[in-house]
């Protein structure tokens, strides 16, 4: 979009008010960039804020490089992984300074990556582990999290408010504004009394996520459907579509970070609800005597996957997505959940984490009886019974209930390697059966950006004075790491907030 007129000016535009685009803007502002933050949504935080907190940082730049040379797989250059594993080492220290407007409480912690690969023992999460006064329930009402992630944006938030940042909520940006060059110049935003044109001197930075709940492109770059988007609407692909429409190459589109859970039986009810987040474990590694309550089945009644892989909230979506050519479907969307009277009686299954309004008004059950009288579980008082609720052939559900039984005592899975010790019988009627879908918590795709943050097109040029941080072209390509993409909302918005407050103003 071309234009030459404009109703506001600015230095820098940074679009989206999660971890990335605060601290684009604090980092742009601290360099004399005079700065406006928008975000579309009524409250600010994006998916950011319903993050566990925890946020990478590595001892050793060369071991960090070598991790995450493995577990992208080729498909993110080694310039930018080789900046961002040098950038994990003084991570921490630019937390702590965050933290000191706050009189936070930082605390790291030794752990390890995920996966058992070159250089993985390096890494440390740091996170804010409390603020005086600070009461996340009262400060952020639309949000609930599973740790730290209020602290941490309640942090940032405190850091924007001390600077000269403008900020504007319930602001969608448009379109992006360019020369007729095809240099970025502004944007187009409507915040609720028309559009308006923010003319941007130095740059625009794109920090507005993801497309986790823009279903039509899911439909158009992942194979199964339906995955029901956890934690906020506001992620609908904005930023992708404004790049792209000035000529932005995409990568990383097909990689998610998802598990599986539930829908909830009301329509409007927006998000998906992820099932009880267990703890974590590293193949070759002793595993945690932790239970898990549930197995999942297919639509005939038969384990399919295993359930607990080493990290669940980041791939247990992939096994559900499996097209049979030969029945044209997908036998394992939905998934049915299979849980005993002991298993529901462990804990809650699941656990709705939001930054949402309309969510605000559900919170699953301690004891797993509420969401029965929704019609999320249904109830069987016998293993014929429970055939009947899941259409399936009795002998053939009787039989899988069986061999995992069998096998629970054996604590070994002969069949996907799920580790003994989470296994746990199911042999205690009543039963509880669910539908499962796959639920996406953040997408890793995007525009394509090099080391600078830069905007890329696909002959590997940049687009002048465009920039992105964060979820949005994630440098994620293969495996994600836990902890992985906060880290990179701060590595990656210090840099484009650098780069973009670095640019020479452009003369109209």
């Amino acid at each position: 979009m071309i234009s030459s007129v404009f109703d506001e000016d600015f230095d820098v535009v940074v679009v989206g008010y999660g971890f990335a685009g605060a601290a684009a803007a604090i980092e742009a502002s601290d360099r004399g960039a005079r700065v406006l933050l928008i975000e579309k949504m009524p409250d600010p935080g994006g998916i950011s804020i319903c993050a566990g907190g925890g946020v990478r940082i590595a001892r050793n730049a060369d071991d960090a490089f070598a991790y995450l040379k493995a577990t992208n797989a080729g498909t993110t250059p080694d310039d930018i992984l080789r900046v961002f594993a040098d950038e994990l080492l003084t991570l921490g220290d630019y937390i702590r300074a965050l933290a000191r407007v706050s009189g936070a409480t930082p605390v790291v912690r030794d752990r390890e990556a995920n996966y058992p690969l070159p250089g993985g023992h390096t890494f440390q999460f740091i996170e804010i582990d409390s603020i005086p006064g600070f009461d996340p329930l009262k400060a952020y009402p639309h949000a609930r999290a599973r740790h730290s992630g209020p602290n941490l944006f309640k942090v940032l938030d405190d850091n924007i408010r001390k600077r000269p940042i403008e900020v504007r909520l319930s602001a969608s940006a448009q379109r992006l504004i360019t020369d007729a060059h095809g240099a970025v110049q502004g944007v187009t935003i409507d915040a609720g009394g028309g559009t308006r044109a923010i003319k941007a001197r130095r740059a625009v930075i794109l920090a507005c996520g993801g497309f986790e709940a823009n279903h039509e492109m899911q439909r158009q770059y992942w194979q199964f459907s339906p995955v029901l988007s956890a934690v906020s609407r506001g992620n609908t692909g904005d930023g992708i579509r404004m790049a792209q429409a000035v000529g932005a190459d995409l990568w990383h589109m097909w990689h998610f970070h998802g598990s599986y859970g539930f829908r909830h039986p009301d329509p409007d009810y927006p998000i998906g609800i992820r099932m009880k987040r267990l703890p974590d474990w590293t193949p070759g590694s002793e595993v945690r005597d932790v239970k898990m309550a549930w197995i999942l089945l297919s639509k005939t009644g038969r384990r399919f996957m295993n359930e607990y892989a080493p990290y669940t909230q980041d791939t247990g979506h992939r096994p559900l997505d499996f097209f049979e050519p030969a029945t044209q479907s997908f036998p394992y969307v939905p998934a049915h959940l299979l849980i005993d009277e002991d298993g529901r009686k462990a804990y809650p299954i699941a656990h709705a984490v939001y930054n949402d309004r309309n969510a605000s008004r559900y919170e699953w059950s301690q004891d797993n009886l509420k969401e029965v009288e929704l019609g999320i579980l249904r109830k069987a008082e016998s293993v014929a019974e429970l055939a009947g609720l899941l259409k399936v052939d009795r002998r053939v559900l009787q039989s899988t209930i069986e061999r995992w039984n069998a096998q629970c005592a054996n604590q070994r899975d002969d069949e996907f390697g799920r580790p003994g010790v989470t296994m746990m019988p199911i042999k205690t009627p009543p039963f509880y059966c669910g539908e499962v879908w796959p639920v996406v918590s953040n997408t890793q795709g995007g525009p394509v950006h090099d080391a600078r943050q830069r905007v890329l097109n696909p002959y590997g040029e940049p687009i002048p004075r465009l920039f992105e941080a964060g979820e949005l072209g994630s440098i994620w390509g293969h495996l994600y790491m836990s902890g992985g993409n906060l880290a990179e909302c701060f590595i990656t918005g210090r840099i484009a907030g650098r780069e973009a407050a670095a640019a020479a103003p452009w003369r109209s």
